[in-house]
């Protein structure tokens, strides 16, 4: 059994873009490679440091996510979580992407701002995803 985890936003149904400030979270409970159940997660206020902990009582294993910073990373590795960097669009459809093979941890989709200073130009690979 896994637990994949991915920040929600409901207004569209799509990933949402800042991983530390989601206040849902999806959770996909997949065995032998299918998705056998789907709850949503309110954070409670949760955000940023509390997220791998908020995460990992959950039962997380991996999350899928459009961008996140180094910090935030570094806690859900430490915390034997996986993440996957650049995924973006329908969260159903992101996890049939990822469950199929076809969606791999991005690298590149760090962000790299300070807190406060979501602006046009900031530098985070988001695709202006975490602008939402």
């Amino acid at each position: 059994m896994s637990v994949i985890a991915v920040p929600a936003s409901f207004a569209d149904h799509n990933i949402f873009g800042h991983f530390g400030k989601c206040e849902v979270f999806q959770l996909f409970t997949v065995e032998d490679g299918k998705v056998v159940s789907k709850v949503a997660a309110p954070t409670n206020g949760k955000g940023h440091s509390q997220l791998a902990g908020f995460l990992a009582a959950k039962g997380a294993d991996t999350v899928l996510c459009s961008s996140m910073g180094q910090g935030a990373y570094e806690m859900l590795t430490q915390s034997s979580i996986r993440v996957i960097r650049g995924a973006a669009g329908d969260i159903d459809t992101a996890v049939a992407r990822y469950l199929a093979g076809e969606l791999s941890d991005n690298t590149a989709a760090v962000c790299s701002h300070h807190h406060g200073e979501h602006g046009a130009s900031h530098s985070c690979n988001c695709s202006g995803g975490c602008h939402r």
